[in-house]
């Protein structure tokens, strides 16, 4: 199984669409705090539409709580701000892919001290970023086919 995490996500459209994702690549959605939500919102709801309740969720109180429970898994940490492209990672089950907020990224302390984990997904210059659900679905399923080539 592969893992998805969202540090600190504030829309949740966008995580209502990364769970119904997860549940469908068949990987666990881990959420930082603090979310910019309520996790029983109705907007969460209706971007999840039914399938959030058979969505494997985790919410964690930070980034650090979680690594304990993750063991000696590896984490690919994704950002606009390097350009080591995420095809040429190497995935393996167990793996899990970091993303950061919408608005912001992942922190700037975290960038500094995972630089030999970062990657991100190449675009043209004109466009500024992708929405954080579509960059979740772009690495998640290169991620699954590595592991599951058909």
């Amino acid at each position: 199984m592969l893992n998805v995490v969202l540090v600190e996500p504030e829309i949740p459209q966008n995580t209502g669409n990364i769970a119904r994702t997860c549940l469908a690549a068949g990987a666990r959605l881990h959420l930082i705090e603090p979310l910019g939500f309520n996790l029983e919102g109705a907007a969460l709801r209706r971007a999840g539409l039914d399938y959030w309740a058979k969505c494997d969720v985790h919410r964690w109180p930070s980034l650090d709580a979680l690594r304990p429970a993750a063991r000696k898994a590896r984490f690919f940490y994704l950002t606009s701000k390097v350009t080591r492209p995420y095809w040429e990672a190497r995935f393996v089950p167990g793996d899990y892919l970091v993303f950061g907020r919408e608005t912001r990224g992942l922190p700037e302390s975290l960038l500094a001290k995972e630089r030999e984990h970062l990657w991100t997904i190449p675009m043209e210059p004109a466009a500024r970023s992708l929405n954080l659900a579509t960059s979740v679905g772009i690495v998640l399923y290169e991620a699954r086919r590595q592991i599951q080539p058909s």
